[in-house]
């Protein structure tokens, strides 16, 4: 492959990454710990990751629970989650927060499933656009530095495939986030 045509891979591969981790903090009914991933405490002035200052676990299908280390940080992580857009209200006693997910409506599992196809569809403008940019650099290179005509062709055509292959891959990771939200 090209050493062009690597840094556009590159760039829809982290795309593809990128729409993964954000379809991560989707809930799908039952407790998932990366719903918190974006949640940042005050921990001693320092915005901070939940994880990096609590256990969390996930002891039953709909419930996350966190052990914070420092105890006196509960009403701090109980101020983020609230602050938050998980739409959960945490419960706490002295050592512990649950967080217990209620069963999602089926409005709310399709309400989901249009928010995680909008967020798919993105991630393709993403990769069209980064395929845009590519075929302007061969065409580019084609005029000022002299790339034969063949070259360049074989270079769009390169570019046209990885965007199928990424393309088709979003819509893999779509179904599948998808079919997990349906499930009841």
């Amino acid at each position: 492959m090209n050493e062009q045509i690597k840094e556009y891979d590159e760039k829809m591969k982290k795309t593809v990454d990128f729409l993964k981790e954000d379809l991560q903090s989707i809930r799908a009914g039952r407790a998932n710990p990366h719903v918190l991933d974006k949640l940042r405490v005050n921990y001693y002035g320092t915005p901070t990751p939940i994880q990096q200052v609590a256990n969390v676990s996930v002891p039953e299908a709909r419930i996350i629970q966190i052990s914070p280390w420092d105890k006196s940080l509960i009403k701090e992580i109980n101020k983020a989650i609230l602050a938050s857009d998980i739409g959960i209200t945490p419960v706490s006693d002295a050592s512990t927060i649950r967080l217990v997910f209620p069963e999602l409506t089926e409005e709310r599992r399709k309400q989901l499933s249009k928010d995680v196809k909008k967020r798919g569809d993105e991630a393709k403008v993403a990769i069209r656009n980064v395929r845009r940019d590519g075929i302007e650099a061969v065409k580019k290179a084609e005029k000022s530095e002299g790339l034969p005509e063949d070259q360049s062709k074989d270079l769009q055509d390169e570019l046209q495939k990885l965007t199928d292959k990424y393309g088709k891959t979003v819509d893999e990771i779509i179904d599948a986030k998808t079919k997990e939200i349906m499930t009841v």
